[in-house]
């Protein structure tokens, strides 16, 4: 069931002239110079084609703002702490203060940002449904798609925090008789998403693919990442109350899942989602080997594919894998043109924003496909080496060549090295201690050093001429990829005991990435496609979502947040002046442990499964529920 705009959420002022005694009429008939009326928009090819492109405006900065949703998750801990992450990290969100506060309490995922483009979106496919323009080139049909695309998108962001919302798809206006609303259920809710990506694919079928815009394919994959979530767990209520007595206490659970019908149906239909796109779209960028390509390749592909052809250092061939992204082009200072700035280095006077925890770290594999272990003694004195190859275009960590340092640093690394460890040096004859110049204890900027003893590499331009600390770079946002459909598809058939098909697929990926392909079956073969996926999708606002949605996050999300110690001692014999990674020279050890819960105390509470309403807008509309455990 689908209902009109409850007036609790309608974003946009409305403006109301009034004219006191003696105003002059001709004055008050003015219109504005930067502003065009409503009727006039519609009655215009171009003016509704900006309508509509405004739109995607609510993408914000893609994943690039400077608070990273992997920050939520055990994927990275934001280095500046005492910020709305921690509240969510800590469980600590409510009603009054939901956290995260640059995304989901003030941001583009804030209830009301949303909401505000879905708004827009209904304009759009009311007044599109009767063109008053020339519509020779199916523009109006095209645009038409491109609503429901973005309608559907912005209701996959709402029900990915809060579960089902209510939806809305005409506009309220003056006088109607009630504006507020309950919430439709977890089940309506999918299939009105499920009915506008559906109807978007069939307007835009004729329509050319254009970078930053929707198009069929994305159409089918926001398709098929809704019905994944969909068929999962956490949206079964009689699986997921079994597992939280959070969700078993909670009075609505229409609102959260499915609370009968087959879980199995629901797998298929999302494997069958999944399978349109690749049946549409062939095996993707380098996805038809039969063997694994080397590491150098295998790394050098996974950088072209994150770097979305936006980099002038690597080849621009992964674009191929980008179904839908956010591109920054403009000449105004946009936020996600400065992810390096955000995230990098300190000793490269960057900010160090979200820092890559040791859990992510653990989680590459080795070049053979072993898993690495800590307590195997080659694992543990060489941590870095013969890793997974899309490692080394994820992290850098300590000893890993990078860009060129800024002149007034470049004297104290010549090598252009990561320095997140402390290491003897000699000096006057005399042993002493260097702190890394990517330390908390830096001689560059040390508030701004990880906690964790990692930086994020992925997503930042390695271009030399690229120096992140005031040099615009233009990565997309990978909004959607193929990759990721691929992966819903394996995780369906796994799911659906279909292992073979799981792991053809599943194979595909391993090889273009230079590693061996996998062998296992059942819940093995489950873990092993948990693990590949979290990976692939390192950093692209995933994993917050997956551990919640497969509720592991008490054992994922939950845990203490792991750092690296590492040091380096000089060799008998050996003096070095100026530091340098040199294990001819130096013996290295890397010690383990978790951040003092003094700076961040992860825990995970069953509530978290879903962000609480604010009591801002419950407050406004009296038939809003809130969610279990608040």
């Amino acid at each position: 069931m689908t209902r009109k705009y409850s007036i609790t959420i309608v974003p946009f002022a409305l403006l109301l002239f009034v004219c006191v005694a003696g105003c002059n009429d001709d004055f008050v008939n003015t219109r504005p110079l930067d502003e065009v009326p409503q009727e006039d928009t519609w009655q215009d090819a171009g003016l509704a084609e900006a309508f509509v492109t405004e739109i995607y405006n609510g993408f914000g900065q893609g994943g690039f703002d400077e608070e990273m949703l992997a920050s939520l998750s055990d994927e990275a801990m934001f280095t500046h702490p005492g910020r709305g992450i921690n509240i969510i990290t800590e469980a600590r969100s409510n009603d009054a203060d939901q956290g995260w506060n640059s995304q989901i309490s003030a941001g583009t995922h804030n209830w009301g940002s949303l909401y505000q483009r879905v708004r827009a979106a209904n304009i759009a496919i009311q007044n599109l449904a009767n063109p008053q323009f020339d519509n020779s080139t199916n523009i109006a049909d095209q645009l038409m798609g491109e609503a429901h695309f973005l309608r559907a998108f912005f209701y996959t962001e709402l029900m990915r925090y809060y579960g089902a919302v209510p939806l809305i798809d005409s506009i309220y206006g003056l006088g109607e008789e009630d504006y507020t609303i309950a919430r439709n259920t977890f089940e309506e809710h999918v299939e009105f998403i499920a009915a506008d990506c559906d109807r978007a694919a069939e307007l835009l079928a004729d329509a050319p693919v254009v970078d930053g815009r929707a198009s069929v394919a994305a159409a089918l994959v926001l398709k098929s990442r809704v019905l994944t979530k969909a068929a999962s767990d956490l949206h079964d209520i009689p699986t997921a109350s079994a597992n939280s007595a959070t969700i078993a206490g909670y009075s609505n659970p229409a609102y959260l899942g499915y609370t009968n019908g087959n879980q199995q149906a629901r797998w298929e239909r999302a494997q069958q989602a999944a399978k349109d796109v690749l049946d549409m779209h062939g095996p993707g960028y380098m996805m038809d080997l039969t063997a694994p390509v080397t590491p150098e390749e295998g790394t050098q592909n996974y950088l072209s594919i994150s770097l979305g052809g936006g980099s002038q250092a690597v080849s621009s061939d992964g674009k191929a894998d980008l179904i839908l992204g956010r591109f920054f082009i403009d000449l105004k200072d946009e936020g996600g043109n400065y992810v390096g700035r955000n995230n990098g280095p300190n000793g490269y006077h960057n900010w160090a924003g979200n820092t890559p925890t040791q859990l992510l770290v653990d989680d590459y594999g080795m070049i053979d496909g072993a898993t690495f272990d800590w307590n195997n003694p080659e694992h543990a004195a060489a941590p870095y080496e013969n890793r997974d190859p899309r490692f080394y275009a994820t992290i850098l960590y300590d000893g890993a060549d990078w860009k060129p340092r800024t002149a007034d640093v470049a004297g104290r690394d010549p090598a252009n090295q990561i320095q997140t460890g402390q290491y003897e040096v000699t000096q006057g004859g005399n042993k002493v201690i260097h702190y890394g110049l990517d330390t908390r204890n830096s001689s560059v900027e040390d508030w701004n050093g990880s906690y964790t003893g990692y930086y994020m590499r992925k997503f930042i331009d390695p271009d030399p001429a690229v120096v992140d600390q005031n040099t615009r770079q233009f990565i997309p946002w990978p909004v959607l990829r193929y990759t990721e459909v691929v992966l819903n598809y394996i995780e369906a058939c796994i799911e659906l005991g279909e292992d073979a098909e799981a792991r053809t697929w599943l194979n595909r990926i391993r090889f273009r990435a230079g590693l061996p392909a996998i062998t296992a079956s059942g819940t093995a073969l489950m873990q092993a496609y948990r693990k590949e996926r979290r990976i692939e999708l390192a950093y692209e606002e995933h994993r917050f979502h997956d551990a919640r949605r497969w509720m592991i996050a008490a054992e994922t999300l939950g845990r203490k947040v792991g750092i690296i110690r590492v040091f380096g001692r000089l060799k008998n014999g050996s003096s070095v002046s100026v530091y340098r990674y040199d294990p001819e020279h130096y013996n290295y050890t890397y010690t383990v442990s978790t951040i003092d819960p003094g700076i961040e105390n992860r825990q995970w509470l069953d509530k978290m499964y879903f962000i609480p309403i604010h009591r801002d807008e419950i407050n406004r509309n009296n038939q809003l529920v809130q969610n279990p455990g608040y």
